[in-house]
């Protein structure tokens, strides 16, 4: 881990003294330059009368390796990720949710959910009509920052905290949570939750899902290696290591059975075993038997996917 970073930003601050969000248009890593904030920070500070909220500069620095304490210190934590200064999974996010706030998003900028129905009404006495995104602990990416070199077709669907490497296409029906992304030339049709990782040349087919940590109480990490597929409504629970294939349709959890068919036993027939034994195998495709229903591994050579050069030129 990077041990310390730090962050000049612009926070939104509810009349009770909430913070409800941070922005920070360049963090970096280790200790910050100067304790002054920049002028044109401390010029940006303002009272919005309409969302009765104050925007306030702040001067942030964390140490990476200890949980986050305060929203402006979450915030800068998603931010490090979002603009690839730290991978997924390389900065402790212990606590976040207690953290962050339910908010608000708006296309003017964060609103306090505690009073949005008094929100509403001075747009509506102002001739303006509050359009709200959604409510939830985390905003859209691209409202804070827009990494180059990527493609984004629904902005909703991709979180502050996420992490995309350039060349990265994230389609309509594609999700990344935070802690979670790509780390090379990616296609993102599918579901990426928090902590997967999908390595440089890899494919998440349309409909497909990866499990997380969040909800299950699992203890498996998952993600893709290098140029692998997880096929169109595929699941994964384990990790793929590079040139892997999941077959369309094939939910593979860390405790499913497999017959590994290139592993004999003493009586000459493939072994059993959970696909927990196979996670971070290169070079095996994951197939369903159609005829027994039995999920099979099958080792292979050679690359598991080419992606689109043209239609990754962003």
């Amino acid at each position: 881990m990077n041990h310390s970073a730090h962050g000049y930003g612009l926070a939104t601050i509810a009349a009770d003294g909430a913070v409800l969000d941070t922005w920070y248009p360049s963090p970096g890593l280790g200790q910050p330059p100067s304790d002054s904030i920049p002028a044109d920070l401390k010029a940006a500070e303002r009272h919005d009368e309409l969302r009765s909220v104050d925007i306030e500069a702040v001067s942030t620095a964390i140490d990476c390796d200890a949980p986050p304490a305060t929203v402006p210190d979450a915030y800068l934590r998603l931010h490090l990720l979002s603009h690839r200064l730290i991978q997924p999974n390389g900065i402790n996010l212990d606590g976040l949710y207690a953290i962050l706030p339910n908010v608000v998003w708006t296309g003017h900028g964060p609103a306090s959910l505690a009073t949005i129905e008094d929100t509403r009404a001075r747009f509506r006495a102002a001739g303006l009509h509050l359009f709200i995104h959604g409510i939830d602990k985390f905003p859209r990416m691209v409202d804070y920052i827009v990494p180059p070199g990527v493609r984004i077709a629904d902005a909703d669907r991709v979180r502050l905290g996420a992490h995309l490497a350039e060349g990265t296409t994230v389609m309509h029906e594609g999700f990344i949570n935070f802690n979670a992304g790509t780390l090379g030339v990616s296609m993102i049709e599918g579901r990426l939750a928090q902590g997967v990782v999908v390595g440089d040349g890899s494919d998440v087919g349309g409909g497909a899902s990866t499990m997380g940590t969040l909800s299950g109480g699992g203890k498996e990490r998952v993600a893709l290696g290098r140029r692998s597929l997880l096929g169109a409504n595929a699941g994964l629970g384990i990790a793929l290591g590079d040139d892997c294939i999941v077959e369309s349709g094939l939910y593979l959890t860390a405790g499913s059975k497999v017959l590994v068919l290139n592993d004999l036993d003493d009586d000459g027939k493939p072994r059993v075993v959970k696909a927990r034994e196979l996670s971070g195998c290169d070079g095996v495709l994951f197939r369903r038997n159609s005829l027994t229903g039995a999920i099979e591994a099958v080792h292979r050579e050679g690359p598991g996917v080419t992606l689109n050069a043209p239609l990754h030129g962003n």
